[in-house]
């Protein structure tokens, strides 16, 4: 036996004439056996019933576009419902527009991207966006309790079928993840329900495969010889920039500001973490070796005020859209450069600003910096050693960490 399907359609109720012999259209809905009328403020006589398929009548085309966004929107509450009740399909069906709460998974999943676009968390938005499309090629429906184990290993066979990374797929299942919390916040599913379990089902971690340099490898970049002010000097400047300053990416570089700046120190909060741990922030604070002062002398802009932009990479006022597309070409002008300044080197890793990110903690840990000392200085506030052992470092120790990051005369060379 199959399931049962409820069906809508817009009749005219004969039952009652009114005074101008017209009769109420009303939308019909059949379920298990059962019929209810729902009122839709419409009137026709029989005559023009009749001729509402086909009529060519300004009126009655009017009134026939009308009947197909009733039904259209009838198909579509009986779409977004788990399961089909009468009282249930008429609170819906009833409800001011503003009232009615998403319940099915993409619904919800496209109102967080809209707040997160709202919230100019351009990045953010378009990967979820890009799970979204992911999700809806696999399944153009899906509730809740569908998300089940079995679903989401399901998910990741069809995900491989389509030669996509482990990394590709472990970040669209945890924006998933994400929505389902929200959804269990909203009271749409139950948390028993709940499959991210390791006992049920766990999203696969990328490889992760190792993109930190050795000293040795680091001094031969400092050392690579580039024409002045070019985009390959400005690229390896940078670069370098990272690697000095905490292994700070490209995007909070380049939203630095000389506010950010007082005497030898930057004191930076990631882009990242902004608004994703507002309650648990944590500053960075990072000593300015003499190159790093040198790069930003080179490459930084007059001051204006301390809301200036120390680099003259993004504009004032301008949306996060716009912001996103100025990081995004500075970061592969970087890459570019830096992966001819690897293949020149003949290095084996690919040389790119990330690099910049791990070699930095790597060599600090190569040198004997305290693990909490590096993560504090990466600004992984999430790591509970970090949060428990020391709140900050002294400015001694900040420059005596990051004079490490230049000295190419240690002994390992490996």
């Amino acid at each position: 036996m199959g399931i049962l399907k409820p069906t809508f359609s817009v009749v005219l109720d004969d039952r009652r004439i009114k005074t101008d012999g017209s009769y109420p259209l009303k939308l019909r809905v059949t379920f298990d056996r059962k019929r209810k009328y729902y009122n839709t403020g419409l009137t026709l006589t029989q005559e023009e019933f009749s001729k509402l398929p086909t009529s060519k009548l300004e009126h009655l085309k009017d009134i026939r576009g009308q009947v197909k966004v009733l039904e259209s929107k009838a198909e579509k509450i009986y779409r977004d419902m788990h399961e089909f009740t009468f009282s249930a399909f008429e609170k819906l069906l009833l409800a001011k527009p503003e009232d009615i709460k998403p319940t099915d998974v993409y619904s919800v999943l496209k109102g967080y991207i809209a707040k997160l676009n709202e919230e100019d968390r351009v990045s953010t938005a378009q990967s979820y966006t890009c799970a979204l499309k992911s999700l809806s090629k696999f399944k153009p429906r899906l509730v809740f309790e569908e998300i089940t184990p079995d679903f989401l290993r399901k998910y990741e066979r069809f995900m491989e079928s389509n030669k996509k990374s482990s990394t590709t797929v472990g970040i669209y299942l945890r924006s998933l993840r994400t929505i389902f919390n929200q959804g269990i916040e909203a009271g749409l599913v139950k948390k028993e329900l709940y499959p991210f379990k390791k006992s049920k089902f766990q999203i696969p971690a990328g490889r992760n495969i190792k993109k930190a340099l050795t000293i040795a490898e680091i001094e031969k970049i400092f050392n690579y010889p580039t024409v002045p002010l070019t985009s390959a000097d400005k690229a390896k400047d940078f670069w370098i920039f990272s690697y000095l300053c905490n292994g700070l990416n490209v995007k909070d570089i380049c939203r630095l500001r000389y506010k950010d700046l007082e005497g030898d120190n930057l004191t930076v909060i990631r882009a990242k973490t902004k608004l994703s741990t507002k309650s648990r922030q944590k500053a960075i604070r990072i000593y300015l070796t003499d190159h790093a002062k040198l790069i930003i002398k080179k490459w930084g802009q007059p001051q204006l005020s301390s809301s200036t932009y120390i680099f003259p990479i993004l504009g004032e006022n301008i949306s996060a859209l716009r912001e996103r597309e100025l990081i995004q070409y500075f970061n592969m002008l970087i890459n570019r450069h830096m992966k001819k300044v690897g293949k020149d080197l003949e290095f084996l890793k690919p040389l790119t600003s990330y690099t910049a990110r791990h070699s930095f903690s790597t060599v600090l840990k190569r040198s004997g910096a305290p693990m909490e000392y590096i993560s504090e200085s990466l600004g992984h506030s999430s790591f509970q050693t970090t949060e428990n052992y020391l709140d900050s470092f002294e400015n001694e120790s900040r420059k005596q960490y990051s004079n490490l990051l230049t000295k190419f005369d240690t002994d390992d060379r490996k």
